[in-house]
């Protein structure tokens, strides 16, 4: 069983969907014991850092996410629900959830190519190509040039590569999945995409 963590943003129907079409058994809640009782977590999201960070925090789901991802529970956070999982945010004044060592910065395309910055639009919004940086269960068995859906202007920058699990290409390299220990993190969306994130989704549920 799949919790699939409510906390009034992101595409919670698009991602149970995907899980049932995978077989994968989920309930949307934002119930303590129910997300106690579950073996794995997404934590989705959509919209601003501190609104969604104030949102986990009417809730108690801050601390009740801290404490089910210390027991040991994997946990997935897509889009917004990967910046909560780091320290903070360029975007809010709030802390993020501090799971994994990380901050997110908004994209700077100062020191690049000016023929190129007039071509780079914000947020980065589409299908891109990301590389694995490395082999994790999340990641098992996926060969080939991998395209998922992105929709964002803030991304993640890692105190270390260790933390670093994908990264793409949008004038510069950027982090755009992360993992520590039993923690994912995803900047794209894998409800959005298809195939490919059909195969993430899969891969959470059977194999971390």
């Amino acid at each position: 069983m799949v919790a699939i963590i409510d906390y009034g943003l992101g595409n919670l129907g698009s991602i149970a969907n995907m899980l049932k079409a995978i077989g994968e058994k989920t309930i949307v809640t934002s119930d303590a014991e129910k997300i106690h009782n579950a073996e794995r977590l997404i934590l989705p999201g959509v919209g601003a850092f501190d609104a969604g960070k104030e949102q986990l925090e009417k809730r108690g789901l801050d601390s009740v996410i801290q404490r089910e991802v210390a027991s040991g529970k994997p946990i997935l956070g897509i889009c917004l629900g990967m910046q909560l999982l780091g320290r903070k945010s360029e975007e809010g004044k709030k802390a993020g959830l501090g799971l994994i060592p990380f901050d997110n910065v908004r994209f700077d395309f100062s020191n690049i190519d000016e023929n190129l910055r007039k071509q780079l639009k914000i947020p980065h919004m589409g299908w891109d190509i990301v590389a694995f940086k490395k082999n994790v269960p999340l990641l098992q068995d996926i060969q080939g040039t991998q395209r998922y859906y992105f929709v964002h202007s803030y991304h993640a920058v890692c105190d270390s590569e260790e933390n670093v699990l994908m990264t793409c290409d949008y004038g510069y390299e950027f982090v755009a999945a992360v993992c520590k220990d039993n923690v994912y993190g995803a900047q794209f969306h894998p409800e959005k995409s298809h195939d490919f994130g059909m195969k993430i989704f899969e891969n959470f549920v059977r194999r971390c």
